[in-house]
C-alpha cells in the first residue's frame, strides 16, 4: 500500500522560509549580544587593569616627589655646608693674607713714601769729627722707628723687607741691614697714610732736622703706588716655639 506524500503549499513554504530566517536572526541576535557582553567584559577588564596601573604610577609619583624634595633639600644643606665653607676659607685666607704681610713674607703695594738718605757732601772742617756728617746705624733705626710709631704698614731699606727679626748695625763703613751690607745712600720705603709718615718724620725737633743739623742730604717723596718686596731670608726659630693649651 502506497502513502502519499503531500507536497507542500506555498503557504508552507513561505512560512518555512520565514521560520528559517528568523532563526537565522534569532541565532545572529544572540552572537552578537554574547560578542556584546565579552567585548563589555574585555572593556571592565581593560578598564580596571588601567585603573591599577593609573594607581601604581600615581604611587610611584608620590615616591618620585618625595626623592626630588629629598635630593632637593640634600642640595640645598651641602650648598649651605659648602657656602659656609666658602665663608670660612675666604675668612681664613684673608688671616693668613694678613699675617704674610705682617711677617713680611709676601710682596705688598699702596700709597707711602719714598726717603732717601745720603752722607753730607760738605768738605771735612779741621776740629769737627767726620763720623758726625755720615749716616749711621742709629739714624736708620730712628727713621724706621718713626714710621712705626707713625703707622707704616710695610718698610723696605734698599728692597730689605724690615721684619721682626731683622738687624740694623754698623759694619764698619756700610750698614748690614738683613745680612747684607749697604754703603750711602739708602732708600727707605714705607706704606701707610703719605701724609701722616712724612708729617712724623718732619716734625720740629725729630729725626729729620737732626739729619739736617749735620747736613745729612734727605729727600723725602709721596706716592700714591708704593712696592716693596717680601723678605728673601730664612724664619728659623731655635727657641721660640708655640705655647700649648694648659701648659
Amino acid at each position: 500500500m502506497k502513502v502519499k506524500i503531500k507536497k507542500p503549499t506555498g503557504g508552507q513554504v513561505a512560512i518555512a522560509i520565514l521560520l528559517l530566517l528568523l532563526g537565522i536572526l534569532m541565532s545572529m541576535q544572540i552572537k552578537s549580544v554574547r560578542q556584546s557582553n565579552e567585548l563589555k567584559n574585555l572593556e571592565k577588564a581593560r578598564a580596571i587593569e588601567l585603573a591599577e596601573q593609573i594607581n601604581q604610577l600615581r604611587k610611584e609619583n608620590v615616591s618620585l616627589r618625595q626623592q626630588i624634595y629629598d635630593l632637593e633639600k640634600k642640595i640645598k644643606e651641602y650648598q649651605d655646608s659648602a657656602a659656609s665653607i666658602s665663608k670660612t676659607t675666604e675668612l681664613l685666607k684673608e688671616e693668613l693674607d694678613k699675617v704674610k704681610i705682617l711677617a713680611g713674607l709676601t710682596d705688598v703695594e699702596g700709597p707711602g713714601i719714598i726717603i732717601t738718605l745720603d752722607d753730607s757732601k760738605i768738605p771735612a772742617q779741621p776740629n769737627v769729627d767726620p763720623n758726625s756728617f755720615l749716616l749711621h746705624d742709629s739714624d736708620i733705626l730712628q727713621v724706621i722707628n718713626e714710621l712705626r710709631a707713625a703707622g707704616a704698614e710695610a718698610i723696605a731699606i734698599n728692597d730689605q723687607r724690615v721684619v721682626s727679626t731683622t738687624e740694623i748695625r754698623c759694619a764698619g763703613p756700610t750698614i748690614s741691614i738683613n745680612n747684607t751690607r749697604y754703603s750711602a745712600p739708602y732708600i727707605i720705603k714705607a706704606i701707610g697714610d703719605p701724609k701722616i709718615l712724612k708729617n712724623s718724620l718732619e716734625m720740629r725737633g725729630g729725626i729729620i732736622d737732626l739729619l739736617k743739623e749735620f747736613s745729612i742730604e734727605v729727600k723725602i717723596e709721596e706716592a700714591s703706588k708704593v712696592v716693596i718686596p717680601r723678605y728673601t731670608g730664612s724664619l728659623k726659630f731655635n727657641y721660640a716655639k708655640i705655647k700649648s693649651e694648659g701648659s
